[in-house]
Parts: structure tokens; sequence; C-alpha cells
């Protein structure tokens, strides 16, 4: 395989499992030294015993800022400034608007907002400084387009798009590179364990059901490598869509 990170330092979040496990096993094999952050230390012991020596662990909740700057703290003490951050971590929850609880709300904005925001902080400030990064923030189509049945993890996604955006302003005078990938289904734990609630209008899902079948971890992985490589140089504030044509009507 092409050794696009050959020597280089990448962190993901949600490395345990899913698109984050794929991700941090292609950048490994791409030449990277992966530092990978999850709450599911299980999880992490399997992908370090899969990709090797070139993963480090740390076990954490990135929904505090605290958190965060400590992961990033360890990462550079022990590996050095990462060169790319793979915002991947997430979580999914499917219900009507008026059962949405407090705790639901908060775990999906905590998660997905504040965990990539408090991250994207954490770790811009070295990588300005060492003159080089690139982020990658992973959104969803649920982001770009209406979604019944997701409103709060819609609201989620589409914060991920904007933050993205607003970075890639905030620093475009900078060496650094943020980008986001937006996917559409893919074939996950996450995926796997969420259940529509009851008596949902198949009419209003038909628009973001889509036509082709969900997407495997890898080829995900796949677009958010490419991304993060200097392949992608000219790619900055860029909202990529991974949906299988989901958003191109």
């Amino acid at each position: 395989m092409e050794q696009r990170f050959a020597d280089k330092i990448a962190i993901v979040t949600g490395a345990a499992s899913g698109m984050g496990r794929a991700t941090a096993v292609r950048l490994a094999a791409e030449g990277a030294s992966v530092f990978g952050i999850d709450l599911n230390r299980a999880g992490l012991a399997e992908v370090g015993e899969e990709i090797g020596s070139e993963f480090t662990a740390h076990v954490t909740d990135i929904s505090r800022r605290d958190a965060c700057q400590a992961a990033v703290g360890s990462c550079v003490a022990t590996l050095g400034v990462p060169d790319v951050l793979a915002n991947v971590a997430g979580v999914l929850r499917s219900d009507h608007l008026v059962d949405v609880t407090e705790e639901e709300f908060n775990l999906l904005m905590n998660v997905n907002v504040a965990g990539t925001f408090w991250m994207c902080q954490a770790s811009i400030p070295p990588m300005v400084e060492a003159g080089r990064g690139s982020i990658v923030n992973i959104a969803s189509n649920a982001g770009l387009m209406g979604t019944a049945y997701t409103v709060a993890y819609s609201a989620s996604k589409g914060a991920v798009v904007n933050m993205t955006r607003s970075l890639a302003m905030e620093f475009v005078k900078t060496p650094i590179r943020i980008n986001c990938v937006a996917p559409g289904g893919v074939v996950t734990p996450m995926t796997s364990q969420v259940a529509l609630p009851e008596n949902v209008d198949w009419k209003l899902m038909a628009p973001y059901v889509g036509f082709r079948p969900m997407a495997d971890p890898s080829e995900l992985a796949a677009i958010i490598a490419f991304v993060a490589s200097d392949e992608a140089r000219q790619m900055h504030g860029s909202i990529v869509s991974a949906d299988s044509g989901l958003t191109a009507g």
C-alpha cells in the first residue's frame, strides 16, 4: 500500500470500532503512527493487536475540554505533534421529536459537536506552531439535508459542517488544512444498534433511504485518508459528500 503517511503522526477519535477503527488501520497501513482515542478500552486493545507497535491507545471522554487537552498533550509528549487529526467519534439516535430526552440530546451534542470542537481546539495550536497539519471532521448526509426522526442528530452534524467551514476561514492564512467528510449510511456497530421509532412515515424517509447499499467502513477510511493526505493539499474548508448520491438531487 502507498505510504502517504510514512513518518507521520495521526490522532483518530472513535478508534475502537466502525469508521474510526477502519481509519486507524488504514492510516497505520500507509505508514502513520496512530494515537487512537476512545472510551472503549477493550476495543482499543483489539485495534492495537491488529495494528501493532504503531498504535498508541488513549482511553478518554472527548466530550470534556480538559480530556481533549490532555489527550493531545499526551500525543505530543509521546509521539510528537500530530500531522493528522481525524475526528471520527460520534453517536447516532433516532426518535420522534417529542420523545427526545434531555439526556439523549446532550449526548449527541457533547460527543458529535463538543468532542469535535475540543479536539480541534487542542490540536490546532501545536499544528500551527509546527507549520503543518490536516484535520478531517466527520459529519453526515444528515448534516446537509433535512432528515425526519433524527432532528437532534442532524442538528449536531450540521454544526460539524459549519464548524469546519468556520475553522477553515479562521486558519486560512496558516499552513494547516481543515476539511469534512459527510458519509451516508455506513455499516458499523453504531448504525446496527439504532432502531427507528414506532409509527414512522416511510414517505418522509424515502428521500434519504437511498438506492445503493450502505458503505463498508474501509471505503470511508480510504476517503478520509485521501482528504488527510498531501494529495489533497488544495482542499481546505471542503465538505466532501460520500453518500452514494443521497444529497445529489
